[in-house]
């Protein structure tokens, strides 16, 4: 399947085109050899909890009236049934029905390399290059009773997937499965959440032991290089490493132009990495040498807000609430109103799991309620073009009694990884 890159993807890679700078022969073999692999005790998911997230997707699917879901390669297939596959025009899916075993429908000539990530028990029918899949899946649906009604739709899923299992079932009636796949995968279990950990202590030391490798002329590329061997190190697998620097900082998700470290500019980063497909998102802010008062001033503010959206995040508040409230304290200090600048350009926060962006967001107007197992970033960062921005992240889990971080913040930007 071709590869679609964010911007941050592509801002990653564009400061990682190679520069003639010094630094670039001092950051080339980084000395890592303090650091030891820290992920030998992380438990993937097993057969168990897959079998328990079948059986809570089907406890949904009969509260919504929903005979199956048809699902395509990516985060939602590897949660429910651990297969880890592509997409292209030849497609792999699955179904899940509202009882019973699962389907999985692939090329033939696929079967062999698509069972060796299956984690659940389920059912394989193949087809080949002259047969139509959405007709396969659509003959084994109408024999399960389920050629009427309705039938949920992942919201990845591609629109010829989608159009071919309507001709398949002329007579069914294709819904959204959100209330089902995003009523298992927001709600965190507590061996997502010890994946989450292990990946957001990686992350956090790797920033430890840059700010202290750090040095004047490094470009973006030596900076990212360094925290993701710093990762590998640690267990873990790099998912991004932005580093902007200097003003390309004043822009959330920076710049292509070209960039070093320099005594008195910002270095923001925002960097993950995954353990066993489980993510972490977190984001520093500092100066190289020290730091002027405007500087250490928005810093300041910068991580207020950071934490009234935290205090904000309660169980049953409006997740478009904890957006409100950093805004409205933004605010009386003159940013803003609203999304304008200076001020933050984007919403407060975004869920993340087996995705570093998953459903829902902290944004205004988002009223989904939030739960006990719901995760998400924690980011009001503060811009102000054409000069520096200055950006905290980090993530935090909702409990019964509120919100817990994952990593916790730093206060001071003369201490600032934490």
């Amino acid at each position: 399947m071709p590869f679609t890159p964010s911007r941050r993807t592509f801002l990653t890679a564009a400061a990682a085109t190679p520069l003639l700078s010094s630094a670039i022969l001092r950051a080339a073999e980084p000395d890592l050899s303090e650091l030891r692999d820290i992920t030998t005790g992380a438990q993937p998911i097993g057969p168990d909890e897959r079998g328990r997230r079948l059986a809570r997707a089907q406890a949904l699917m009969a509260q919504n009236d929903i005979g199956a879901v048809l699902i395509e390669p990516g985060s939602s297939m590897i949660y429910f049934t651990g297969v880890r596959w592509g997409r292209s025009e030849r497609p792999t899916l699955a179904i899940l029905p509202r009882e019973g075993q699962p389907l999985i429908v692939t090329p033939f000539f696929e079967e062999p390399s698509v069972r060796e990530t299956l984690e659940l028990d389920a059912q394989v029918l193949t087809w080949n290059e002259d047969e139509d899949p959405l007709a396969l899946i659509g003959s084994w649906l109408g024999k399960r009773g389920l050629a009427k009604g309705k039938i949920g739709i992942e919201e990845t899923v591609r629109y010829f997937a989608v159009d071919g299992l309507q001709h398949a079932l002329p007579d069914a009636e294709l819904v959204s499965a959100n209330p089902v796949v995003r009523g298992c995968r927001m709600i965190k279990s507590p061996a997502e959440l010890a994946l989450m950990q292990v990946a957001n202590d990686i992350t956090l030391a790797a920033y430890r032991l840059m700010y202290r490798k750090i040095e004047a002329g490094m470009t973006p590329a030596d900076v990212g290089k360094l925290i993701n061997g710093a990762t590998v190190a640690m267990g873990g697998n790099p998912e991004f490493a932005l580093v902007l620097l200097g003003e390309a900082s004043a822009y959330p998700h920076g710049t292509g132009k070209p960039q070093e470290v320099r005594e008195g500019e910002v270095v923001l980063l925002d960097c993950g990495c995954n353990v066993h497909g489980y993510q972490s998102d977190i984001s520093r802010s500092f100066v190289f040498g020290e730091a002027n008062d405007e500087q250490r001033l928005v810093w300041n503010r910068m991580r207020k807000g950071q934490q009234i959206a935290f205090e904000a995040a309660q169980v049953g508040t409006e997740a478009g609430k904890v957006d409100d409230a950093v805004r409205a304290y933004y605010q009386t200090l003159g940013y803003g109103p609203g999304y304008k600048l200076p001020g933050t350009s984007h919403r407060t926060g975004h869920g993340i799991g087996l995705d570093g962006h998953e459903p829902v967001n902290l944004v205004h107007g988002e009223t989904t309620k939030l739960a006990p197992g719901m995760c998400f970033s924690d980011e009001p960062g503060i811009y102000i073009p054409g000069d520096f921005g200055i950006r905290l992240e980090d993530c935090f889990y909702m409990t019964e009694s509120g919100p817990r971080w994952f990593s916790t913040p730093p206060n001071s930007i003369d201490d600032p990884i934490g």
